[in-house]
């Protein structure tokens, strides 16, 4: 009886143990994860803004998929991701610091990292300027993901 009972609680403990440490993934894996976002990653890598999202945060993270970023032109997103400066300013033009989850955005003007303001709308569905919120509150450990149908760029 009581070896069954210490194999149960090793069992629970393993168990939760294997849950914790798949939780625990920064803005940037858990992107990765979602399999969607490979072009976002590239992107990510090109600019070098890997170290930044893997840091301790928190972020908002407004993520274009892949699709978002085949809406630009080939050659146009080719020059982007060769362009290092352009291409920071692009993508921390997604990124808000702080955790805001969906049940806390508000319409308005947000401040990005990249320092320029983002426009946020709310009637009719969340749109962050001209991309459409298509899924949020993809959580991460140090901070939060929506995705967005669009890569949008700074003003």
């Amino acid at each position: 009886m009581e070896l069954a009972v210490k194999k149960t609680l090793i069992a629970t403990f393993l168990a939760l143990g294997f849950a914790l440490s798949a939780q625990a993934k920064d803005i940037v894996d858990t992107a990765v994860a979602a399999g969607n976002f490979k072009t976002l990653a590239t992107a990510l890598g090109a600019a070098g803004l890997v170290d930044t999202l893997k840091g301790k945060g928190p972020f908002t993270v407004f993520a274009p998929t892949d699709e978002a970023f085949a809406k630009i032109p080939k050659a146009d997103l080719d020059a982007l991701l060769k362009d290092k400066a352009k291409l920071s300013a692009v993508l921390t033009y997604h990124v808000v610091a702080g955790k805001v989850m969906a049940a806390d955005v508000k319409a308005g003007k947000v401040k990005t990292v990249q320092g320029s303001d983002l426009t946020v709308t709310t009637s009719g569905g969340v749109m962050v300027d001209k991309a459409k919120v298509v899924k949020t509150d993809i959580v991460a450990d140090n901070g939060v993901i929506h995705v967005i149908d669009t890569v949008i760029m700074p003003k």
